[in-house]
């Protein structure tokens, strides 16, 4: 008894903590601060889903750049990201809020920042739950169109993504302690569906690529002729997969320990990610068996392809079905990031219509309004899909060149402070600057690529809509401001010792 008390005791010390930080930092606690270390890290991980993002975009790997690309663009790429990763996690240390990256950059650099730092974060999440539902809709017209025949169409896969957004905003509606229960599961069934496709792969009596092939084959069907245009081109693969870590920050204020929990949350989950991907890719691209049959497959999955050629249509099914279940893991977990994210914004009064998604369940303590909001905003972010054939690498891009810049802007902002900026228990020490630095050169240099054309010719077909869509988005939040953002939108200021005092006891 005495050591159940004492864990208790302990439990209660900690939401003290958090709670007393939250306050300090202006807002009281309206969450339910239901979710551990591991929860916090897991849903990191199944954002960044290696399940999903390299399962989705293989096939546009296969063409620009090809097996070479694939695997160093992700061991390069994945680097890149760590660096970014850590310094963003330093923030997160000093500023655990769901509003995460916007109110790192208000604090850091005042609210014309937060107000273009919220606004491409939204974007860039909303875009993710758009490109993880339709891949997953995609990879379930597959499997389907395996079992039972089912064609599938640009409406039928549609229908299906739609059908999956629902899911999701109804799992999402029953509150954090199911989707950080999902979120664990998610951990070990991705890991553990990378070592049954890797092993599977391997030990099937069918011929494997060799290293040399892996490792140093170039493919190039974009259509541009220029090998280091196109070899840039391919790190869209990699990139789009990790991104989503920062879900780590928006669910801080329902995390216990968050300013050690969300940040090491964030790292943890690229450095395992980075590992497993690459043995994923591997497995993958060893496999080949016909690159033009795979690239042009008619399941319209490339993995699929290889599964079948592989293991053949039983086996291809199971591995396929592994797939699906982890992408499925990963939408949930995007949908609970981009409500949080919705739900602080309209806090600060910086969404239209702030009172209506702010809103939190009563019963769950839930922002279930802002779920339902993020749904559907990702459904209509994915229509240009049923006429494009392009469309879903657009998509792809808007969340890369939407979410990258925002995880920068709070890390540049604490450079430009210089020894001003206050840091968390969990910080970089010397290492910040360089470190720092090399992130924010790289997210510039991703951010213009992913904004240029990714096929030749260019048609109204291919054109790639994602740097319309930014430029959209930036004119948006521009009229917003100076209609209405600069008088509506406004952080808490931070008060005294004794407000804060009386905040805390009020809140815990």
């Amino acid at each position: 008894m005495q050591r159940i008390l004492s864990v208790s005791s302990r439990h209660a010390s900690h939401r003290l903590d958090d709670d007393a930080v939250l306050a300090r930092l202006g807002y009281r606690a309206e969450l339910a601060r239901r979710m551990g270390p591991f929860g916090n890290f897991a849903i990191s991980f199944s954002l960044i889903s290696i399940l999903s993002g390299c399962m989705t975009l293989y096939g546009f790997g296969l063409g620009t750049g090809g097996p070479a690309v694939i695997m160093w663009g992700w061991a390069g790429v994945g680097l890149m990201v760590l660096l970014l990763g850590m310094s963003l996690a330093e923030v997160t240390s000093a500023y655990p809020t769901s509003g995460g990256l916007y109110y790192m950059a208000h604090r850091l650099g005042g609210p014309r920042w937060a107000w273009i730092t919220g606004w491409l974060n939204l974007l860039g999440l909303l875009g993710a739950i758009a490109g993880i539902d339709y891949g997953a809709a995609l990879f379930t017209g597959a499997f389907a169109s395996l079992q039972w025949g089912f064609t599938p169409t640009p409406e039928n896969t549609m229908l299906i993504f739609a059908g999956i957004l629902l899911l999701h905003a109804v799992l999402n509606v029953f509150g954090v302690r199911l989707v950080s229960l999902l979120n664990s599961i998610s951990v070990w069934w991705h890991l553990a569906g990378v070592a049954v496709i890797v092993a599977t792969l391997a030990l099937a009596p069918a011929p494997h690529q060799s290293a040399s092939f892996v490792f140093t084959h170039v493919n190039n069907t974009t259509g541009f002729h220029h090998g280091l245009y196109v070899t840039a081109l391919g790190l869209l693969l990699a990139q789009y997969t990790f991104c989503g870590y920062d879900a780590s920050s928006h669910l801080s204020e329902e995390t216990t320990q968050a300013q050690v929990s969300a940040p090491k949350g964030i790292v943890r989950s690229i450095w395992v990610s980075w590992a497993a991907g690459f043995i994923l890719l591997a497995g993958l691209t060893f496999s080949i068996q016909d690159y033009a049959g795979t690239q042009n497959t008619s399941t319209g999955v490339p993995p699929a392809q290889i599964f079948l050629d592989v293991l053949g249509p039983t086996g291809a099914k199971i591995l396929l079905l592994i797939v699906i279940v982890a992408q499925l893991f990963c939408g949930n977990a995007e949908t609970a990031a981009a409500s949080r994210m919705v739900f602080a914004f309209s806090r600060d009064g910086a969404v239209p219509f702030a009172a209506t998604w702010r809103r939190v369940s009563t019963r769950t303590q839930t922002p279930t309004a802002a779920v339902w909001l993020s749904a559907a905003a990702a459904l209509v972010l994915a229509l240009p899909s049923l006429y494009s054939p392009t469309a879903y690498t657009a998509v792809t891009a808007i969340n890369v060149i939407g979410i990258t810049p925002a995880y920068a802007i709070p890390v540049y902002l604490r450079l430009r402070t210089k020894d001003t900026f206050q840091p968390g228990p969990w910080n970089l020490g010397r290492w910040s600057k360089p470190v720092g630095w090399t992130a924010v050169v790289w997210v510039a240099f991703v951010t213009v690529l992913f904004c240029l054309p990714q096929v030749s010719p260019i048609t109204t077909d291919s054109f790639n809509y994602a740097g319309i869509a930014l430029l959209a988005v930036l004119l948006l939040a521009w009229i917003l401001w100076i209609t209405k953002g600069r008088r509506t939108y406004k952080i808490p200021t931070l008060g005294t010792t004794a407000e804060h005092t009386a905040l805390a006891e009020d809140v815990v």
